[in-house]
């Protein structure tokens, strides 16, 4: 058994699926530890921050970036520029911390302990904003997107994924995940919306779309 397999029977036994939505203590910092090399998991961060299209001098904000795995491909594309990471789980950060020091050391990343729910702190304007499976897990989605829509520059792109970790979930449960992540985009003013795939089991959706002029009236 690897070392990861035994991780995750571990890990069932002490916090399970909780832990992925508010990681604390030990229990998440194995939830953390799996995240960031769970080779699903990898592929599907680094399959999305290649959708977005990052360029060197660009400022992109990432909202529940766990362990950090993403903000590391974020930063390598955006070498020059800043990329924001935000959440909820202190865990979570100091992880992200040490996956990112060299980049946080030279101040490329910034890492930022607060729920998406409470932005106060960051500040814009971004070109773009990622979330991968977190979405399902905010307090009022349309007002937390419209919120990022405001910490966008006219024309900044957005990146909602999902892959559902539901039991027996399939590409089904994965294209209505995408057909409700569209319709809160819509609902909060995003345009130019399209999808893409990701042939994971089950499929990994990212929603794209645009800040306009008037993504926020």
């Amino acid at each position: 058994m690897s070392v990861l397999e035994r991780a995750l029977r571990w890990w069932g036994r002490h916090g399970g699926v909780a832990q992925f939505h508010r990681p604390s203590g030990t229990g998440g910092h194995v939830a953390g530890w799996i995240m960031g090399r769970r080779a699903s998991n990898v592929a599907r961060n680094r399959w999305a921050v290649g959708l977005l299209d990052v360029q060197p001098a660009d400022r992109v904000i990432e909202l529940g970036c766990g362990p950090g795995v993403a903000l590391a491909a974020l930063a390598d594309r955006a070498n020059r520029g800043t990329v924001v990471g935000v959440d909820h789980s202190a865990v979570m950060i100091r992880q992200a911390r040490r996956r990112n020091r060299a980049a946080v050391r030279a101040g490329r990343v910034r890492l930022i302990t607060t729920p998406v729910e409470d932005l106060c702190g960051v500040e814009g304007p971004f070109d773009a904003a990622l979330a991968v499976n977190t979405v399902g897990m905010w307090p009022e989605p349309v007002e937390r997107l419209r919120e990022i829509a405001r910490l966008l520059r006219t024309g900044g792109r957005i990146a909602l994924v999902s892959q559902p970790r539901c039991p027996g979930a399939t590409a089904a449960t994965s294209a209505a995940a995408a057909g409700e992540l569209a319709g809160l985009l819509t609902e909060a003013g995003f345009e130019r919306l399209h999808t893409e795939t990701l042939d994971l089991d089950p499929p990994a959706v990212c929603v794209l779309a645009r800040r306009m002029d008037h993504a926020t009236a």
